[in-house]
């Protein structure tokens, strides 16, 4: 049996549908217990759902013969500044899950993030010796980062374990995000209501307006990639998973413009306050490991990764 944590989250969700359609249906699945009747998991099959307050003494009792552990969940809002729910979590949650895998010698694949690196001033390379030098920029990053900087100091281990930092996600089942869902979501709703799309100014002298760059990745590819790793056993470690080119918001922008048929329209908008200070202007992937260890290439270009997103389940209403 195969755990998915997250399960009634955007990529948590998706990852469950997708191991349905490659034959897996012995799933538990954990998250809070009222999102087992989220829409996103409409149709999809599954052994048992699990509330995650008590997943952790489940999976230590359980006689269960579990084989794997994909840990999604998380509280992903970066703009939560209450340090005691990350705490709760995404830190003691993983470190609590991830000790029950090394003691029941479980394989765990789980969910770090980009928004680990700051600013960029480290650079954007995944090597663990880079790490301990990250400075992220908001509470929900920082969680993150301790988990990452707490894993890489252990000495027992699971089996097999990845660590997967994302970069910007997106695609269908992110609906219910609300202000923390991805920016062509906001930005179709924007179009189609409004016929325009808004973006931030520069908050930069060196930047142009909606030139600020970030390597955006669809969720298809990051559970095709997931599934990857759990069939392919790699050298166990932290891993980049982004496409290795960034896009800016312009980019975008035309982007679901093109997919509608439309003339682009964008309108600037000032950055709020609270927001400068922990704005990352560029991210951009080194893939060279994950590249190295899986053959890694992307088959989802940006243009055909929007247009499939918009065409296939946003203008229809459509989960994956």
């Amino acid at each position: 049996m195969i755990v998915i944590t997250g399960a009634g989250g955007f990529i948590g969700s998706c990852l469950v549908g997708y191991f349905n359609t490659m034959g897996h249906k012995d799933l538990i699945l954990v998250d809070e217990a009222n999102k087992k009747y989220h829409a996103v998991l409409d149709g999809k099959e599954y052994l048992q759902y699990i509330d995650r307050d008590g997943f952790s003494e489940w999976l230590q009792q359980t006689e269960d013969n579990i084989s794997f552990v994909v840990h999604i969940g998380a509280r992903t809002d970066t703009m939560e500044y209450d340090e005691n729910i990350f705490e709760k979590l995404n830190i003691s949650f993983t470190k609590k899950l991830w000790e029950v895998c090394v003691h029941k010698n479980i394989p765990i694949i789980y969910a770090s993030s980009a928004a680990t690196y700051g600013d960029g001033t480290h650079g954007y390379s995944d090597h663990h010796d880079l790490i301990p030098k990250l400075e992220p920029l908001n509470p929900y990053a920082w969680s993150k980062q301790i988990v990452d900087e707490w894993i890489l100091r252990q000495v027992q281990f699971p089996p097999y374990w990845i660590g997967l930092k994302f970069f910007n996600v997106f695609g269908p089942n992110e609906y219910h995000k609300n202000k923390m869902a991805s920016v062509i979501y906001h930005g179709y709703n924007q179009i189609k209501n409004t016929g325009k799309i808004r973006l931030f100014k520069s908050n930069d002298s060196n930047i142009s307006d909606g030139e600020q760059k970030r390597d955006f990745i669809y969720v298809k590819e990051i559970v095709e990639t997931i599934y990857t790793l759990y069939k392919n056993r790699i050298q166990s470690g932290i891993y980049n998973l982004g496409t290795g080119t960034a896009h800016s918001f312009n980019q975008l922008a035309k982007g679901i413009f093109e997919a509608l048929g439309m003339e682009t329209n964008i309108e600037y908008m000032d950055m709020p306050d609270h927001l400068m200070k922990s704005y990352q202007n560029f991210t951009e992937a080194d893939m060279n490991k994950l590249r190295h260890a899986i053959h890694y290439r992307s088959d989802w270009t940006f243009q055909r990764a929007i247009s499939d997103y918009v065409n296939n389940y946003l203008d229809v209403s459509k989960y994956f």
